[in-house]
């Protein structure tokens, strides 16, 4: 009955920033609505066909936005936009750590307006089409589906055979499940959030480490060629200084000398090089070990979600056998009261009747 939360919504792109809102009282001042950067992200829900931008600080929603084809996204900075959102009544803030990230963020929210604007322009057709449909269907129609009066026998009195206890337990469990989808829904929007994240890192990375791995062995073959020719330098420089005037002239020794030094700071260059590649790919690594840990989390969550769902199943089935009860429970009373009416008419007629006999 309540289909899953990643079947229904989808992260379709995410980025890391500050999160203000303006403030009610005076309209001007930005207030910090998260302490650090956390992931901002679009969703797209595709049965409902709604588009919706989600933040989530630890189990708090800081944004939960409808994008509407009425938002507009401005960049007031360099590494600073903003949008209003009238159903919230307030003003959201990112701030982004560089100005190409709010570039990418903004080319998204015009994206994502412009397919709203369209699924809109689609549920008004699709509107207009059964409207048009409900007014050329025949009016007797709507007569056969109207229900029947309820009849009331004795007024007032029958309120009393109504059980509320039946409609708060109702209520109250309606509430607990709505309590426990919300943070199920909650917890699992972060945990895909996250997971888009690291995914996005993690393809940035494969293909750095890809193009680095492509380069090292090239590198290598350099700096074993450049090794060569510094070793066979050192041996003329050797030479020249053991012959000493035997040698060439001075200048050559100084040229020799230049190269010599040029080599030795390109494989020192290269060096440095090689090691900045080995630490990206423990980045690399680290990477992918908090990616597998979100996975992990991710699939705790799913199953506590379905154990959440198939709860919410059990309760909604004890819901209707409840409901089922006491509309058995209505009918057999309104039974009861029916034959009452007919045995007090019979006693009434009775009644009259003997006083009549008395009478004579």
């Amino acid at each position: 009955m309540f289909p899953h939360h990643r079947e229904r919504e989808q992260p379709i792109f995410s980025a890391r920033a500050h999160v203000f809102q303006i403030d009610p009282a005076t309209k001007r001042n930005w207030i910090p609505a998260s302490k650090h950067a956390v992931t901002v992200s679009f969703f797209y829900d595709a049965n409902r066909n709604v588009y919706r931008i989600i933040s989530v600080g630890g189990t708090k929603a800081i944004i939960n936005c409808t994008v509407t084809p009425s938002m507009t996204f401005t960049k007031t900075s360099q590494k600073f936009g903003q949008w209003a959102d009238s159903r919230a009544n307030t003003v959201y803030g990112l701030g982004f750590a560089t100005e190409q990230q709010l570039h990418q963020f903004s080319e998204k929210f015009k994206e994502v307006k412009d397919a709203a604007r369209l699924a809109r322009e689609k549920s008004q057709d699709k509107e207009l089409a059964n409207t048009a449909l409900s007014i050329a269907a025949p009016q007797d129609l709507s007569d056969e589906l109207q229900s029947p009066p309820v009849m009331c026998v004795n007024g007032p009195e029958d309120k009393l055979f109504r059980s509320q206890s039946a409609d708060i337990t109702l209520s109250s469990e309606k509430e607990r499940i709505k309590k426990m989808l919300s943070e199920g829904s909650i917890c699992e929007m972060n945990l895909e959030a996250e997971l888009f994240t690291l995914q996005d890192s993690n393809s940035k990375l494969v293909a750095a480490l890809h193009e680095a791995n492509a380069n090292v062995e090239q590198w290598k073959k350099q700096l074993a060629a450049y090794q060569e020719e510094t070793e066979r330098l050192r041996e003329q420089v050797a030479e020249l200084e053991a012959h000493g005037g035997q040698g060439p002239s001075d200048l050559l020794k100084d040229e020799l000398t230049q190269s010599l030094e040029e080599l030795e700071a390109l494989l020192k260059a290269k060096d440095e090089e090689i090691h900045i590649l080995q630490s990206k790919k423990a980045e690399y690594h680290e990477m992918e070990h908090d990616r597998d840990e979100a996975i992990h989390r991710l699939r705790e969550m799913e199953m506590r979600n379905s154990d959440l769902e198939r709860r919410i199943q059990n309760t909604e089935q004890n819901l209707g056998n409840t409901l089922e009860e006491r509309d058995r429970m209505d009918t057999e009373i309104q039974r009861a009261i029916e034959i009452l009416d007919i045995k007090i008419f019979d006693l009434n007629d009775l009644r009259q009747s003997l006083v009549k006999l008395i009478d004579k």
